[in-house]
């Protein structure tokens, strides 16, 4: 149980805190914010103060109104990142022809597809 709370007090943080960010970067008051996201007033006062969490509609409106990620809107940084040694083996994919690159995605998504039949399977 305290993991899942831990979890949310992340998502929390992160979230007002980009929340915040993103109406002081264009210059907005909160109810300019929530005229512009379509919320009430109340509700960005509870966003920032990290005291609500938004839903998943919300949460859709503000990354189409800002032009930003759902991601990055709910994840830290590098959190959802691959670990640095995928990092160098996907910068050297990237330097492949199309047909190399093209066998490279079709073992990649053979291999997440089994990899998931196994988790459904048991």
């Amino acid at each position: 149980m305290n993991d899942t709370i831990d979890y949310q007090r992340m998502f929390w943080m992160s979230f007002s805190t980009r929340f915040l960010s993103l109406r002081k970067e264009h210059g907005l008051t909160q109810p300019q914010m929530a005229d512009k996201v379509g919320i009430h007033l109340t509700q960005v006062r509870r966003y920032e103060s990290g005291e609500a969490l938004p839903s998943l509609d919300i949460l859709k409106r503000i990354a189409v109104t800002f032009n930003v990620s759902a991601d990055w809107l709910i994840f830290e940084d590098g959190e959802r990142e691959p670990q640095d040694e995928l990092k160098l083996k996907f910068e050297a994919i990237k330097q492949m022809d199309e047909e190399e690159l093209k066998s490279v995605t079709s073992i990649l998504d053979a291999l997440i597809l089994k990899h998931q039949a196994k988790r459904l399977i048991g």
